[in-house]
């Protein structure tokens, strides 16, 4: 049944995108306003000592379904498409990065933690790889997110390490609040396991 449902809203919303539709139908769908969600970054303070070194955090690389502030939905491997009454209040890659900066900012352990453009000459960079940021509509919903961490020492270019982190959690319902509200469980169990990876990394 909910999946039936999520089929159907997917179909919806992939209507605006197909190349058939009129300009009218898709200044429509453009002026439809849409509910916006944030999520915030975990309060994570692990004891250890200060790290004085400065960490950048670079912008996700991201597959082009995924580099938009819409809700992804896949009602099958095969098919995406994004929930038509909702949107996350940054592009979803930007998000990521911005979560992490906080997360680790956080901390209060290292020297400075920030993004390209802006700060002093970083000893280490984060680069991040996001693969999954979506819902799945099978026999149950499930928020599904992955990304591969690859800190990079900034003197050699040489990389200290890469991990991928990831999880997924079912979901009661195909609403928008219910959707965020498990994408910020996502967020809050897996960005404390990345940061405490990164701190062990850079102080090393």
């Amino acid at each position: 049944m909910r999946s039936d449902i999520i089929t159907r809203r997917a179909a919806l919303a992939g209507l605006a995108l197909l190349p058939g539709c009129s300009a009218i139908t898709r200044l429509n769908t453009a002026a439809t306003p849409r509910d916006t969600y944030d999520l915030r970054a975990p309060a994570y303070a692990p004891a250890g000592p200060a790290i004085r070194r400065n960490l950048l955090v670079v912008a996700p690389d991201a597959p082009a379904v995924l580099a938009t502030d819409r809700m992804l939905i896949r009602p099958t491997p095969q098919t995406v498409a994004y929930l038509p009454d909702a949107r996350w209040s940054d592009d979803v890659p930007r998000l990521l990065q911005s979560l992490l900066v906080q997360t680790l900012s956080g901390t209060g352990r290292i020297g400075y933690v920030g993004t390209p453009g802006a700060g002093p000459v970083p000893d280490v960079a984060l680069l991040l790889r996001l693969d999954r940021f979506e819902v799945e509509a099978g026999q149950t919903l499930r928020a599904v997110l992955s990304f591969q961490a690859t800190l990079l020492r900034d003197r050699d270019q040489r990389v200290i390490a890469s991990r991928r982190f990831a999880g997924d959690t079912e979901l009661p319902d195909d609403s928008a609040a219910t959707m965020a509200a498990g994408f910020q469980a996502l967020i809050n169990n897996t960005l404390p396991q990345a940061v405490d990876w990164i701190l062990d990394r850079v102080a090393g």
